[in-house]
């Protein structure tokens, strides 16, 4: 195989990672819902599946719209084609994304929100559950107490990737990383009253406990709903099928 071969793998795993199921915000690759990646002369064409036929279809939507537009992103990369298996919207997303239709194009009524409005409430649970993760293991590192969370600043927190990840989903929804800005903050970037800390804490708790109880839960139902031989996990079958020629 050529070295622009495997770039070109590489590449698509590249851009599927930056996917993530947005109720769980863990990449797609990593809940193992990339089913198979197939390269050929024309394009490239990927298969997802979910661990129910019955999850919830506009986050089915999502994940596979994003899907096909990161894909898009990569140079010379051709045609781009996104499936939905075993899900009982199959026929209806897979068609609309062919078609280009877009989420209300896709599901017309039955599409109560917008995909942007869709998105940011999901972007919001993303980043309450990282700003959790990253107030907690501060003040188990520091030992300070929660009276003190409404003090913290960015520039308080250690490198890492509970930092790294938060300062992501802030971005995403808007929000400043000055190394000033204060960590506790509402979506709006608002600061929490310190009154309003502890209820405000608990709350996201629950949030984060919430994730990642469901990702888990996931991962068993994927593996238990194709417990027939096929890879569950991070590891995705990629069938190469382009002609390979020979640098002249």
């Amino acid at each position: 195989m050529t070295t622009a071969a495997i770039s070109t793998e590489q590449a698509v795993l590249e851009a599927l990672s930056t996917v993530v199921d947005p109720e769980l915000d863990e990449p797609i690759t990593d809940l193992g819902f990339v089913r198979s990646v197939l390269l050929e002369d024309d394009g490239v064409t990927v298969h997802l599946r979910l661990p129910t036929a019955f999850c919830s279809p506009n986050f089915a939507y999502l994940m596979a719209s994003d899907a096909r537009d990161a894909l898009r992103l990569i140079e010379g990369v051709g045609e781009v084609r996104v499936y939905l298996d075993d899900h009982h919207d199959s026929d209806k997303i897979n068609g609309g994304l062919a078609a280009d239709a877009g989420y209300r194009g896709t599901f017309g009524s039955e599409a109560q929100e917008s995909l942007d409005e869709l998105r940011r409430t999901f972007r919001v649970k993303a980043h309450t559950a990282a700003m959790e993760r990253c107030v907690e293991a501060f003040l188990k590192r520091t030992g300070l107490g929660a009276d003190e969370i409404y003090r913290l600043t960015l520039s308080d927190l250690p490198p890492g990737k509970y930092k790294e990840a938060l300062l992501r989903r802030r971005m995403d929804i808007g929000l400043s990383i000055c190394p000033a800005g204060r960590v506790f903050v509402d979506e709006t970037g608002q600061r929490v009253p310190p009154d309003a800390v502890p209820m405000r804490l608990r709350f996201a708790r629950s949030v984060r406990i919430s994730m990642e109880g469901n990702a888990h839960f996931c991962r068993g139902l994927l593996a238990t709903r194709y417990a027939d031989g096929e890879t569950v996990g991070g590891t995705t079958h990629i069938t190469d099928l382009r002609t390979v020629r020979s640098p002249r």
